[in-house]
């Protein structure tokens, strides 16, 4: 599905596909988006904007790396949104195509709050790098929720770990495996992205201007700071698995010193069973009348008086 926009100073009108040609070599801003593209949409656009082969087979791969290449006439960009669907940028030198694909469920990166937000704009500053300014803002911008979701998720997991109510042991495995997947993609998501805005702070795309500069500065920033978070949420993870098998190994050690303790109290009744059973003719205590009851007694003493020393220990 493509929708494009023209902008000018006087107005901002929604064109037809077919008008798209005409519109190319026009001074005005042209954004074109596309969302689930076909290969007919993208053939169209390839042949209308002279867009290069390599990146047309980027976009048709999908599931790119964050990078920012540069061609003769134009600049791709490949960034992610917070919920790690891809959204491929090309910036020409009027015009601004933003490709974004959907996932199996049918969901994509919305554009409608960049739309609105760019709009809201002075028309003065209706130009590609402003746009692409507010386009990557956007994106930028979805990671700090993202992240805070995620840090919820921690401290609940922290919560279950940590908890004296009994919680099954492979969903908290689970559940430390699916958070630590999620950072590790989210990850590969964000820290090449602090490349492409610093490639483009840099002014190696011709067309972003000094004060779209100015405004990338604050993406940067933003961006920086999601790697930090990602860092401390990684150590926060580090930490949540160690502090989770530290536990699982006093539990075990618990288990095996009540074991243990049983063992050794169970030992001395044994031995006592043991030596009665042996049924030889001269054992003085066999003839006994009281024989037997002192064997139980016996038995019934070393266990009490296990049980205490283990107890005192805090084995049991």
């Amino acid at each position: 599905m493509i929708v494009a926009r023209e902008y000018t100073q006087h107005a901002v009108r929604e064109i037809d596909p077919s008008e798209i040609s005409t519109l190319v070599e026009s001074p005005n801003l042209l954004w074109v988006d596309v969302r689930r593209p076909s290969d007919d949409d993208l053939a169209r656009l390839q042949q209308e904007f002279s867009l290069h082969p390599l990146a047309m087979e980027d976009v048709r791969e999908r599931h790119q790396r964050p990078k920012l290449e540069k061609y003769p006439t134009h600049a791709f960009l490949v960034a992610y949104s917070a919920t790690l669907h891809e959204v491929d940028i090309f910036i020409g030198p009027s015009w601004v195509i933003t490709v974004r694909e959907t996932d199996d469920a049918g969901d994509c990166w919305s554009v409608e709050g960049a739309k609105a937000r760019f709009e809201r704009t002075h028309p003065d500053q209706f130009d590609v790098g402003f746009l692409v300014y507010v386009l990557l803002d956007e994106l930028v911008d979805g990671y700090f929720d993202a992240a805070d979701q995620t840090e919820e998720a921690v401290e609940r997991l922290e919560d279950q770990i940590f908890s004296d109510v009994h919680v099954a042991e492979t969903s908290i495995q689970q559940d430390l495996f699916d958070i630590r997947r999620q950072l590790v993609r989210f990850r590969r998501a964000v820290v090449p992205l602090r490349d492409v805005v610093s490639s483009l702070l840099r002014k190696e795309v011709e067309w972003i201007h000094d004060e779209d500069v100015v405004l990338l500065q604050d993406v940067y920033d933003h961006v920086l700071r999601m790697v930090d978070l990602l860092d401390s949420a990684r150590e926060l993870m580090g930490n949540a698995v160690d502090a989770h098998l530290a536990i699982i190994s006093n539990r075990m050690n618990s288990v095996m010193k009540k074991m243990t303790s049983w063992g050794a109290i169970l030992l001395g009744s044994t031995l006592v069973a043991g030596i009665y059973g042996m049924n030889f003719h001269h054992m003085p205590e066999l003839s006994w009348e009281f024989g037997y009851a002192w064997a139980l007694g016996l038995m019934l003493l070393i266990t009490i008086v296990g049980y205490r020393f283990f107890r005192s220990r805090d084995w049991l």
